[in-house]
């Protein structure tokens, strides 16, 4: 029996330094708190209670939102950390590091399976393997993957396109070698994975596309199927598995092309569809750059800066970025005979984009779209390191080699026994290097304030990264500062609603607002391209300050202005969900001049604009707890003659939510209780007990 030598565990043991290297590189951001997207997913943990039994946990697991499919993978990962909100970050934050970690050990075992079928040397795989998948998993650029809580829902389908590309080439492998069963191992792999992919998050669609390239690169050229019953059986599962899938792909994303080029795109997006084709170019070479020249500090989270192109010459950049991205495609397509795994890094990196940054119209700029077609980047440079030669790929001797076994005449040697001096130091350096850059970004993310600085500097011309600044700024005490910073702001984009209304906050912490803050704000809400949620959320917090007379100039009548502004833009009339915002925020200020009937004119008026009972409850409670039970018994009323439960789950997510809901009765326990509560208040009113508890506030469940 042959011992084990330490070339035997040489690799294992560089894979667990570089694993426990990351740890440590992360470790420190593990103290930061949620951020932005974070507060639209999470809270569906508590949205119905706690998710304690069957019922609530397939409430929650149909809850989301992301893509048609809601991203239920996703979503179930989270409960490995909470099962209600509010909730703690840190468990949150410290299993997306195990699985950014799992994800490094995928990658290692995928790029050991491409090396062997490279037929590169055993010992120049194992290294590059480690050393290609340590420089992906210690880039400073993931750990606004990484850390960003919300974005497990882009770790989850690496691992999946990782596993299922694994689970290919293992049966395809078992195929080449003459068994049968390998095919039918490969394709479950294949759509197993795709499936759990794509229910983490739509790009996990890209499986078989990326498949079928490494198939095309690397695998056909070097590993034929012999046996010719296999080889047949093999070729109808790659059309049906690996082709018809990628087609299918292309067809949506040519559909979507189609509509945006005729009908354009969603008018809160301020450019075109060709402006945006034209931007992504310039995106793609400043995600490589990210990549190639990595640095501690960059844009993080805010894309709201970036400079749509207008044409090829404007900005001047676009033209060269697009022969740019031509040249290394057509490039890598010239060279994937003599150097397959530079080819394939390259190709894989752009298939990998082909969904979120071509037509499909998303925001045009976000760090972690690099996750996936990242993970091949660092191979050919690893393989260069090591030592590592490829074969040129001659499909007679590649074939009979994967027939008869691990042939040795057809695998490239050494021309050294070890690592030259140079390319062995910079092999070491590289992972140290990029761990501490790692560990500088991980610990920024570790300490919000400081972070929300650093990112309104790096972003000086985003009203997002300005107007998150100027709130840490606040909730340290430097009010003067945050006016400062906001006026400065607000003066470049006075259409941006965030600056405008988060001035105002700063204005009230610095002795009160003055007429020409209000006309800014009003301004800003009329013309602003979105006014999202984030203006409804501000309402709801000034709401009491306004009623309570603490901010000069910041009173009922100023809050019912700016409502007026509101409802006077556009776009946001154009949205169901935003009407029903604007006239939900004018009922209660209503409520609160005592102006009972136009409360409830206004609320029945939301109603009807999104029906929706989750509203028409909070809203029902509002009445009752400002003491006018029998209008909120008559809100409750319009609610059950203007909705009825979903007799049949649609085809998204969201409406097989509506319709679980309606199964389990949710909405009908609801109403029944909120109206008993109403009722026992009504009840104790008429015999006078001034002490029964619900005279105070009344919530639905």
């Amino acid at each position: 029996m042959r011992r084990l030598s330490l070339n035997d565990v040489a690799a294992p043991l560089a894979l667990a330094a570089l694993l426990a290297l990351a740890w440590w590189a992360y470790r420190a951001g593990l103290d930061g708190g949620f951020l932005f997207d974070d507060f639209g997913t999470l809270p569906e943990l508590g949205a119905t209670g706690p998710i304690n039994n069957a019922g609530a946990f397939w409430r929650y697991i149909t809850a989301g939102s992301g893509d048609p499919t809601g991203r239920p993978i996703a979503m179930l990962s989270f409960l490995i950390d909470a099962n209600n909100w509010p909730a703690d970050p840190y468990p949150f934050k410290r299993t997306s590091i195990l699985l950014h970690m799992l994800n490094g050990v995928l990658l290692t075992w995928l790029l050991l399976r491409l090396g062997r079928v490279l037929r590169i040397a055993e010992r120049q795989a194992e290294a590059a393997a480690v050393l290609g998948a340590g420089l992906w998993l210690l880039h400073p650029l993931f750990v606004s993957t990484t850390l960003y809580i919300v974005q497990r829902e882009a770790m989850l389908p690496a691992t999946f396109i990782l596993i299922g590309l694994l689970g290919y080439l293992a049966g395809r492998n078992m195929a080449v070698r003459g068994y049968r069963h390998g095919v039918w191992l490969a394709g479950f792999f294949l759509v197993a994975c795709t499936t759990l992919a794509v229910l983490s998050k739509a790009n996990g669609a890209l499986l078989p596309m990326l498949a079928l390239l490494i198939e095309s690169v690397v695998l056909s050229p070097r590993e034929r199927v012999s046996d010719q019953r296999t080889r047949r059986f093999f070729a109808w599962m790659r059309v049906a598995i690996l082709v018809v899938p990628s087609a299918l792909l292309l067809a949506y994303l040519g559909k979507e092309a189609w509509s945006g080029f005729v009908h354009g795109v969603d008018d809160i997006r301020p450019w075109t569809l060709g402006q945006r084709l034209l931007t992504e170019a310039r995106v793609l070479v400043e995600y490589l750059g990210l990549l190639w020249l990595p640095r501690p500090y960059t844009a993080g989270l805010f894309n709201d800066a970036i400079t749509a192109s207008k044409s090829l010459w404007s900005p001047g950049t676009t033209l060269p970025a697009m022969i740019l991205i031509g040249a290394l495609i057509a490039g890598a397509i010239a060279l994937r005979r003599k150097h397959p795994a530079l080819a394939l890094a390259i190709l894989f990196f752009f298939v990998a984009h082909i969904m979120e940054s071509t037509v499909i119209a998303l925001e045009l700029y976000f760090e972690h779209r690099n996750y996936i077609p990242a993970l091949l980047m660092f191979w050919p440079l690893a393989l260069w390191l090591c030592g590592a030669s490829i074969p040129t790929a001659t499909s007679r001797s590649a074939t009979a080699a994967a027939a008869h076994g691990f042939d040795s005449r057809s695998v490239a040697k050494p021309g050294h026994a070890d690592l030259p001096g140079a390319r062995a130091a910079i092999a070491l350096a590289l992972p140290l290097l990029l761990a501490a850059l790692t560990l500088m970004r991980a610990e920024l993310w570790g300490h919000p304030q400081e972070q929300a600085l650093i990112w309104a500097l790096k972003n000086p011309d985003s009203p997002r990264a300005q107007a998150y600044a100027a709130q840490m700024e606040m909730d340290r005490g430097e009010n003067a500062a945050a006016v400062a910073r906001l006026e400065k702001a607000l003066a470049a984009k006075p259409d941006e609603i965030q600056l405008a209304l988060n001035l105002i906050g700063a204005r009230c912490a610095t002795g009160g607002l003055s007429r020409a803050d209000v006309e800014r704000a009003a301004y800003a809400l009329r013309n602003a391209p979105n006014a999202g949620r984030l203006g409804y959320d501000w309402f709801d917090r000034s709401l009491p300050t306004a009623q309570a007379g603490t901010c000069r100039g910041l009173d009922l009548t100023t809050v019912g202005e700016l409502l007026v502004a509101v409802a006077a833009n556009e776009r946001t009339r154009t949205i169901p969900g935003r009407r029903q915002d604007v006239l939900h925020l004018q009922g209660r200020v209503a409520l609160l001049h005592n102006d009972e009937a136009r409360a409830l004119e206004l609320f029945d008026a939301a109603l009807q604009a999104d029906v929706r009972p989750g509203a028409a409850l909070d809203q029902a409670a509002i009445l009752a707890s400002a003491g006018k039970p029998q209008l909120a018994l008559r809100h409750l009323d319009l609610l059950e003659r203007i909705w009825h439960p979903p007799s049949r789950p649609g085809f998204t997510m969201r409406a097989i939510h509506d319709w679980l809901l309606g199964r389990q009765g949710y909405w009908s326990h609801e109403i029944t209780h909120l109206r008993s509560v109403i009722a026992d208040d009504l009840a104790s009113r008429a015999y006078g007990d001034k002490d029964n508890s619900s005279h105070g506030a009344i919530s639905p469940r």
